[in-house]
């Protein structure tokens, strides 16, 4: 038992690191403003999610912001908080809908409530509390990030049309694309994942018995 939360263990530092390591290779979209930038470090956290649990998904999250605040920062671990609710909630979605039953199915319908999820909670702690943290932490002010966004998208106005036309958006957009990374993938590196930990689980079973 002891061997196989080490070996848990061990996979989930592994995948925090890859996806720590992804957080670095962004990729900019015309159609939103320049610190919108899209990443796939979600896709480590969903596969652990998948193989390991929601949990260990969200540990993974968890990680991968503290390496970025520590190793890159810049944004006072307001940008690392952020990624980390907004990732957690489409990784402990996903997951936990998966673990009920583990087939392509429920796989497409955990990714899709989990793009949805991620996107709704991404509005709201803009709304309520990055925002705001940017302009009082690093004095960067809402206007400042409204007009950003609107020398890109004309529909950007105010504060509200900047949720509903950059942030919701790109959150969906950004599920969507990770979503379909992650069924690409999955398959073939579940097999990695899985094996060591079931090979401990007999070893333990057979020393009981």
């Amino acid at each position: 038992m002891k061997n196989t939360k080490l070996n848990v263990m061990v996979k989930v530092s592994i995948l925090s690191v890859f996806a720590f390591l992804l957080m670095y290779f962004e990729i900019p979209l015309p159609i939103f403003p320049n610190f919108l930038q899209l990443d796939i470090s979600d896709l480590p956290a969903l596969i652990g999610a998948f193989a390991l649990g929601p949990v260990q998904g969200v540990i993974i999250e968890l990680l991968k912001n503290i390496l970025h605040g520590v190793f890159k920062g810049g944004t006072a671990f307001i940008g690392e908080f952020a990624n980390f609710v907004v990732g957690s909630v489409m990784v402990y979605t996903a997951g936990v809908i998966y673990q009920r039953n583990r087939t392509k199915k429920t796989a497409i319908g955990g990714l899709l409530l989990g793009t949805i999820a991620m996107s709704v909670v991404a509005v709201i702690i803009n709304l309520f509390i990055v925002l705001p943290l940017y302009e009082k932490l690093l004095n960067f002010p809402v206007k400042a990030v409204v007009g950003l966004a609107g020398k890109v998208n004309p529909k950007v106005t105010d504060l509200n049309s900047f949720l509903v036309w950059a942030i919701l958006p790109f959150n969906l957009l950004k599920g969507v694309f990770v979503s379909v990374l992650t069924m690409a993938v999955y398959k073939s590196v579940s097999p990695v994942i899985h094996k060591e930990i079931e090979e401990n689980t007999q070893s333990a079973q057979n020393k009981i018995s």
